[in-house]
């Protein structure tokens, strides 16, 4: 930790925010345990979260997060000259924005000079929390009109200002504790270090996790009639023939009544369906859990201090075979399917090209192809794409250019979400968006919010969407969105049977 003396050098510079940290040994606990013990026994986890990774379906990421209940957080909501930003401070609103929120974030983060140490993983504090699919509407104007009706209630963008973390690494089994102090308020760097003391003091008591008894399962409605979807599909396929699309996306929400706590829903999904990008965020009024296979852009600072993006397109599903045999046999088949293939390089274009916009000529690649990988449910095509960041350029303007992922969208991009808008009956709310975290230091990994449950109001909502291209087959594509969707229904059901 540093000195009083250093901390007063820092604030002398300038800094706004210093963090102070502390290591502990936390090779005995889990970062569920640990969730658990820091966040979750205040309030309920009120706006706090876990972040986990599992790579290559086999082993964990080095580094799990977690955010502890915020005192502030950024929400965003409406479109054209209805959209507006509001920051809450301990629940109450202390600033109101009018205009693009999207522009509002990355001012509002410029507020902050942060004294970062060097060593600390990429995310060590900044914000963390979701871009819903219809925050593409402050990016392209168009499409401020279309959006289709609001079910579900979630504000468009809502972040958490996470000052106040805990980092483990699962490599060390150490434990990182991390406070931020401002030093413009009184006592700030007495403050924090018995902040970190009352932390440190709640990794000794034990805890347990929520109660679940087993329940009767509750039945499922989804947002489409299945006729009504597959005459969606038929519709883009008549448009694909026609030579306005290459390919649409056409989804659809299922819902149910679920009962028990979200944590448990999490524990559920996270166990049997282990993820590269796996969450829970707790946020007041609703949750969000997910197990998502996808990346949408990751920002990095590499040593050289060059910026790195990346992003690695998901596309061509199958179900994952009852035994090794059919599963090897339905990744052959899978890996050469011309519809799938034909797909996925459309994808590796799209992908080459949203980077071709921020980076550098000459540094965008394609760094793996057609490889595939395994989830609990379903195995997909996926590869990788990279490209150096041209200099200058913040998160924001990142998101920008490649909000939100061509998987979840089709092509070409834009024209592909106006058909959205009318073939989909309802918003699509989180769905599509992105979730994750930008950093005091800059870097940004965010996922695409697939795979994902929205807890609200005592119901768990979940969606899915397929590729439509000229020779699909409805009846197929129908059968993906609920291969799809299958994952977190399952985890619901477990969690429903009592967790045994």
């Amino acid at each position: 930790m540093i000195t009083e003396l250093e901390f007063k050098s820092l604030s002398a510079q300038g800094y706004n925010r210093i963090p102070l940290m502390v290591e502990a040994f936390a090779d005995l606990e889990t970062p569920l345990s640990l969730y658990l013990k820091l966040a979750h026994s205040k309030d309920g986890g009120k706006y706090s979260f876990l972040l986990e990774s599992v790579v290559g379906g086999e082993r964990f990421g080095r580094y799990s997060f977690i955010g502890l209940p915020a005192r502030t957080l950024l929400r965003a909501s409406g479109f054209g000259a209805e959209a507006r930003t509001e920051v809450v401070t301990d629940g109450v609103v202390v600033e109101t924005a009018e205009g693009n929120p999207l522009d509002f974030i990355e001012a509002y983060q410029k507020r902050f000079k942060v004294a970062l140490r060097p060593g600390l993983p990429r995310f060590c504090g900044g914000l963390a929390g979701y871009f819903g699919y219809d925050a593409v509407r402050y990016i392209e104007k168009k499409l401020e009109a279309t959006c289709p009706p609001d079910t579900l209630g979630c504000p468009d963008i809502m972040l958490l200002q996470c000052e106040e973390l805990a980092v483990i690494d699962n490599l060390s089994g150490k434990l990182y504790l991390i406070v931020y102090a401002d030093p413009n308020r009184p006592e700030a760097y007495s403050n924090a270090k018995r902040r970190l003391r009352e932390l440190r003091d709640q990794l000794k008591y034990s805890v347990a996790a929520p109660q679940v008894k087993a329940s009767a399962p509750h039945p499922a409605e989804r947002s489409f009639a299945k006729v009504d979807y597959l005459k969606a599909v038929e519709r883009a396929k008549e448009l694909i023939a026609g030579g306005d699309f290459m390919q649409v996306q056409v989804g659809q929400r299922i819902s149910k009544r679920y009962t028990e706590s979200p944590l448990s829903l999490y524990r559920a999904l996270r166990s049997m369906n282990p993820s590269p990008y796996m969450f829970f965020y707790n946020l007041g009024d609703f949750h969000v859990v997910a197990a998502s296979p996808e990346i949408l852009v990751r920002q990095e600072t590499m040593g050289d201090g060059q910026q790195k993006v990346t992003i690695r397109p998901l596309a061509g599903t199958r179900p994952r075979g009852a035994s090794p045999e059919l599963d090897k046999a339905a990744e052959v088949e899978l890996i050469n399917d011309p519809k799938e293939r034909a797909e996925h390089v459309m994808l590796i274009d799209l992908a080459r090209n949203d980077i071709g916009r921020i980076a550098k000529i000459g540094t965008v690649k394609v760094t793996e192809a057609f490889a595939v990988e395994r989830y609990s449910h379903v195995m997909h095509i996926v590869s990788n794409v990279e490209g150096t960041l041209l200099d200058g350029m913040t998160a924001i303007d990142v998101l920008k250019a490649t909000f939100p992922a061509g998987t979840l969208t089709g092509a070409p991009k834009v024209h592909a979400m106006e058909l959205i808008d009318q073939l989909e009956p309802i918003k699509r709310g989180l769905y599509g968006g992105a979730c994750g975290y930008i950093s005091y230091a800059g870097d940004m990994d965010v996922a695409i919010t697939i795979r994902t449950g929205v807890i609200k109001n005592q119901m768990l909502h979940v969606q899915a969407a397929a590729g439509v291209v000229a020779d699909s087959v409805p009846e197929l594509e129908w059968k993906e969105t609920e291969a799809k969707a299958r994952a977190l229904l399952r985890a619901a059901e477990l969690v429903e049977e009592g967790l045994e």
